[in-house]
């Protein structure tokens, strides 16, 4: 493959077919932008899904340190960063601003203040740049991370757990979803952050420098899941939709009693720390399984997922967890269905997911809009039913 001159806005390549004839190749990149809440990411992809560059800040130590996400705090973090992180991934790319082919950036769904950090950079940028822009839904990203790293079909099921939100939604194209549950109140993410502050886990040795969904999973391996009984939510409703807000306020009041119990005080650890963080995080894991259980059901009652090789994709921060996709493994080998998981680092936020959905609606010419056109974030937008 030789290379030659560049179009501006993507590079031309000379190949060979098995005739020995040259014909041309046109390479398409994308810049994604990410800052929809405590992470500040870029990345360029080519057409390929090849990763070129990327950068991520990460704001998790100055939340931990503030007891939980602060917005202002959050978007001056992303007001500081972001000019950096999107210059690290062009450097790292080894690509110019006049060669990408479009730029791609999360407008929905987040926390306001984030949204508008990066939305407002990136006007700026494909404007001086004269660059198709690219509106992202954060959770659409999510779902069609898989693809970039599988060969997966539409249709499939599409699990997203992250501490903002929970659903479960039926992809059917890359921008055509089914809702068929979504969190009622609290996310899962967001119920064992909260949990893990409540018991002081950052006291413990161990997680200091760890999230709370991070510190739940290392102390649960040690603890025994059976000295607390938890009730599972919803367990009368049978539809798809997740609650953690009662699990929450069980947990919280079995911590104070046992502080009451122990004489502890705020700050202090619990003996039974590993015990209530193994209870949890099995309740939060058997509450999503059962609602995914129910959603595959209903799938294959209605003919929505293929005959062949049906499957589930599961994404976002919570789908780190080993814990919760050990418990969904035995969902999908029950009923059928093959399991995938991106890699924990995609899992999280990230610029490389807000690319390759760039790259997604760029092959089939949905979304895109000219650098001259007004958009807006939308913090609260989520999938219609």
């Amino acid at each position: 493959m030789l290379p030659c001159a560049l179009n501006g806005a993507a590079r031309c390549c000379m190949e060979r077919s098995a005739s020995g004839r040259a014909f041309s190749t046109v390479r398409r990149f994308v810049l994604g932008i990410e800052t929809s809440c405590d992470e500040t990411g870029a990345a360029v992809l080519d057409d390929t899904g090849a990763i070129l560059g990327e950068s991520l800040h990460s704001q998790k130590q100055t939340h931990l340190d503030a007891g939980g996400i602060i917005p202002p705090v959050a978007q001056q973090l992303h007001r500081e960063n972001i000019s950096r992180v999107v210059q690290e991934a062009l450097d790292r790319s080894g690509i110019e601003p006049s060669e990408l082919t479009a730029v791609a950036t999360t407008v929905k769904p987040g926390l306001a203040l984030s949204l508008g950090i990066g939305l407002d950079f990136s006007r700026k940028f494909v404007r001086l740049h004269e660059k198709p822009f690219i509106p992202i839904h954060h959770m659409e990203a999510h779902a069609l991370t898989v693809r970039m790293l599988h060969p997966v079909d539409f249709p499939f099921l599409v699990l997203l757990v992250s501490g903002g939100h929970s659903l479960l939604a039926l992809a059917k194209g890359i921008d055509e979803f089914l809702l068929l549950g979504q969190t009622l109140d609290a996310a899962a993410g967001d119920t064992l952050d909260k949990i893990a502050r409540r018991l002081s886990l950052r006291n413990h040795p161990e997680c200091s420098s760890l999230s709370g969904g991070q510190a739940i999973e290392l102390l649960a391996k040690e603890g025994d899941r059976l000295a607390f009984h938890f009730k599972s939510p919803m367990g009368q409703l049978y539809d798809c939709n997740f609650s953690f807000a009662g699990l929450r306020n069980q947990v919280t009041l079995a911590i104070s009693k046992k502080e009451r119990e122990e004489g502890v005080e705020k700050g202090q650890l619990l003996s039974c720390v590993k015990d209530i963080a193994a209870a949890l995080q099995h309740t939060v894991a058997s509450h999503i399984a059962k609602r995914t259980h129910r959603a595959i059901l209903f799938c294959k009652s209605k003919g929505l997922l293929p005959q062949h090789n049906p499957t589930l994709v599961v994404s976002g921060g919570v789908a780190s967890n080993e814990y919760i996709r050990q418990t969904l493994k035995i969902v999908t080998d029950a009923t059928g269905l093959h399991l995938l998981c991106p890699p924990s680092k995609f899992c999280t936020d990230n610029g490389v997911m807000i690319a390759w959905n760039g790259i997604e609606r760029l092959k089939q010419g949905k979304g895109i809009m000219s650098h001259s056109e007004e958009v807006n974030y939308e913090p609260k937008h989520y999938f219609r039913s």
